[in-house]
């Protein structure tokens, strides 16, 4: 199991320190590494995060401010010099609390803690997700079933979302792409760009970084999304 973590602190050298520890541990993936509370929302905007690592005292906004903020909040842990901060920090349900300065071997402790509780959340998920075979979507005063063998990909459009079927017209709806993201199984659905998710089931032909449908439509696959989109086509590659 993989966790997408992301790091936020406003020391360069604290910030470096985390993201030593988190590269040598095999099951945490670093998404992105934040040196304030406001460059972590942009990336939960756009990558699913699974675990924050962050420092409370922090400028403008603070770590414990910006996690009471977040309202789908991923699991954190809390790395800070003040021990002052420990009680609230339980309050908001954060999985661990390391007092700076900190060695891995406490810091490979709470990634531990993480691992098991995102654990058991990603079994239960997987088991609810894999005896669904649909969502219900508003749209036009209407609620919409749309079967997720039907969807050929999704297009993010600001608040909204485009959802585009084989055989059908496409809808919209009111929601964010990320949010839509999370209600969809893993095994069928991929986040290839900011804009586009994708139905993995239904990729015939990839050129030069863009999956092509017979439609001619052409969805770039993005920067930050290329390395676990390509982990996924190595593994059906042959030759």
């Amino acid at each position: 199991m993989q966790i997408n973590c992301i790091s936020i602190d406003d020391d360069p050298v604290a910030l470096m320190n985390i993201e030593q520890f988190i590269t040598v541990t095999p099951f945490l993936n670093l998404i992105a590494t934040c040196e304030s509370a406001f460059a972590a929302m942009e990336v939960l905007d756009r990558d699913k995060v699974d675990l924050i690592f962050t420092d409370i005292d922090m400028p403008e906004l603070n770590g414990m401010e910006f996690v009471k903020s977040l309202l789908n909040m991923p699991k954190v842990v809390f790395t800070t010099s003040h021990k002052e901060f420990a009680v609230e920090g339980f309050r908001v349900d954060a999985i661990d609390y390391l007092v700076k300065p900190f060695d891995y071997s406490r810091f490979l402790n709470a990634a531990n803690k993480a691992k098991k509780i995102i654990g058991s959340i990603g079994l239960e998920n997987k088991v609810q997700s894999e005896n669904n075979d649909h969502i219900f979507v508003k749209s036009d005063y209407m609620i919409l079933k749309a079967k997720f063998d039907d969807i050929k990909y999704i297009q993010g459009m600001h608040e909204y979302v485009q959802i585009h079927f084989l055989t059908q017209k496409p809808i919209m709806t009111l929601i964010s792409l990320k949010k839509l993201g999370e209600q969809l199984p893993g095994n069928k659905f991929m986040r290839v760009h900011k804009s586009y998710i994708v139905n993995l089931n239904h990729i015939t032909t990839i050129e030069r970084n863009k999956i092509v449908y017979q439609d001619n439509v052409r969805i770039p696959v993005g920067e930050s999304f290329k390395k676990k989109f390509q982990e996924f086509i190595d593994k059906k590659l042959l030759g």
